[in-house]
């Protein structure tokens, strides 16, 4: 079977930034950026992005392009005869499955936030008890919530049985244009609110103050974990578009590119959320809260406040659902891939087998809510934690020494990969960093992230 590939270069960086911006980054940066510092924070972010994030990238890119393949088929592909790197293929797509498994739950809360704005559920003048019972009143039905859960499992397999280009890359384009279109918007209209200045400042300013406060090492090190875990690596989700892509642009170039999609969209995520909170003094909080609780209070108290609700959560759907779209695109290559079904046989059983597996995550907030898994966490949070604390790090290192050590598919060949068609090179002499240097730095984050 040939293989697809992107109509244009535009499709390729639009889907490939668009599995890396999804939800977590865009509620998560802002917050991290505030309470670390505000612009040294930032500083330390792209640091850690261009010396951490861009080379593991190119990395995925370089195995899927090399290969051709999906995860487990690219790794028997490339490695040495008798050697079992394609094990981890596997644990990529396991990784992608769980990742799935609370992540329709949570873009499901998108679209139903989206739809709560849309028809006037959110009132102006609404009080604050009323506000955040909305929230849980949605996580206490298992039939809304497993509802708006469903309708994300089905409308992006059946996008995705289109085809590559006919519904991933057609469907990302158009939704992507308008995710840039939404930031810009709702960040222009945060900046003209008044005392948007002081939110402003806490956002953005270099606090020594802060960093004192919180420690440097720690300002360091949430730097670095947000800069790695920002571009979903280690699972193969961006192994795939390296499959799909030609071999016209040098993959640092690219991985550049997406990175810096990626941070424009986390960073004027900041511009939107933290104007509008100090505005209303409203103190922004972390996770859940902040997204279904304290912006909702904004936006009920704020002149046309739904419209302006309605057109974040739209973009918040944008950005979750293009996540959503790119690794439900990773199952079904691997099943075309590995158990050569046609595309719509794959997407029907991952639509089926998906949908089910996300129930635990539904029912962990009403029906299950007694069950406490890993360290007391409940069945959202444990299944967040064997992907972001255990399998994106583990992933992520076992692509890197796979890439770069005679063991794997050896350095040489990796480098080459890398430096195919016009753009930014990478340097011979970076051979010890990525062989040292970097394995570390993985290792570290992976211990912290147990700790």
């Amino acid at each position: 079977m040939k293989r697809e590939t992107f109509q244009s270069r535009l499709g390729f960086l639009l889907v490939s930034a668009g599995c890396a911006i999804g939800i977590g980054n865009v509620w998560r940066f802002p917050y991290v950026v505030g309470e670390n510092g505000g612009g040294f924070f930032v500083l330390f972010y792209l640091l850690f992005l261009l010396c951490m994030g861009v080379p593991v990238l190119t990395m995925e890119f370089a195995v899927g392009r090399a290969s051709r393949k999906s995860a487990v088929l690219a790794y028997k592909a490339l490695e040495k005869p008798g050697s079992k790197w394609h094990i981890h293929g596997w644990f990529c797509m396991i990784g992608c499955c769980l990742l799935m498994m609370y992540y329709t739950t949570v873009s499901g809360w998108m679209v139903g936030y989206f739809f709560k704005f849309l028809t006037g559920t959110f009132r102006a003048g609404m009080d604050v008890d009323s506000v955040g019972g909305v929230f849980s009143s949605l996580l206490a039905s298992p039939l809304e919530m497993g509802g708006w859960m469903l309708a994300v499992v089905v409308l992006g397999f059946l996008v995705c049985s289109f085809g590559l280009q006919k519904g991933l890359e057609r469907i990302s384009k158009y939704m992507m244009a308008a995710l840039l279109l939404l930031i810009i918007v709702l960040g222009v209209h945060s900046l003209m609110l008044p005392g948007a200045g002081e939110g402003l400042s806490f956002y953005l300013m270099p606090s020594v103050a802060n960093v004192v406060e919180r420690g440097l090492g720690t300002v360091i090190s949430e730097a670095m974990n947000q800069a790695f875990f920002t571009l979903s690596l280690g699972v193969g989700a961006m192994e795939i578009f390296g499959s799909y892509m030609n071999k016209d642009n040098t993959l640092a170039g690219e991985a550049v590119r997406i990175c810096g999609l990626d941070t424009f969209v986390a960073f004027m995520s900041g511009l939107i959320i933290f104007p509008a909170c100090f505005s209303f003094g409203v103190k922004p909080d972390a996770g859940p809260s902040l997204i279904f609780v304290t912006l909702p209070n904004v936006f009920v108290n704020m002149s046309g406040g739904r419209l302006w609700g309605t057109l974040f959560f739209l973009f918040m759907t944008f950005a979750s659902f293009s996540t959503v779209l790119a690794v439900f695109e990773n199952l079904l290559s691997f099943c075309m891939d590995t158990f050569g079904w046609k595309r719509k046989k794959a997407a029907l059983f991952n639509c089926i087998f998906i949908a089910v597996a996300s129930l635990p995550c539904v029912l962990g907030y009403n029906l299950w809510s007694a069950v406490h898994i890993i360290g007391g966490r409940d069945v959202l949070d444990s299944e967040d934690f064997l992907v972001s604390n255990l399998l994106l790090p583990i992933g992520s290192l076992v692509y890197l020494l796979f890439c770069v050590t005679r063991w794997g598919w050896g350095f040489d060949k990796y480098f080459e990969e890398a430096n195919a068609g016009e753009g930014i090179q990478l340097k011979r002499w970076l051979k010890p960093y990525f062989q040292v240097v970097l394995p570390v730095l993985i290792l570290i984050l992976l211990i912290q992230g147990l700790i």
